[in-house]
């Protein structure tokens, strides 16, 4: 392989490689944060079947 053709399969393959890991960073953030609030709003829920079970 020359020189160029790496070059060039650097460049053809560096572009979607840089594009997938900036996409899949950023929605790593925001699974993230859906987990908590998931997490939040089954805990809540619990506590309110605790709550009515008690009355």
């Amino acid at each position: 392989m020359e020189h160029l053709d790496l070059i060039q399969l650097i460049s053809n393959l560096g572009f979607p490689i840089f594009v997938s890991w900036y996409l899949l960073t950023r929605v790593e953030s925001r699974i993230e944060t859906l987990t908590a609030s998931i997490t939040a709003m089954t805990q809540a829920i619990q506590s309110q079947g605790t709550a009515q079970k008690e009355t």
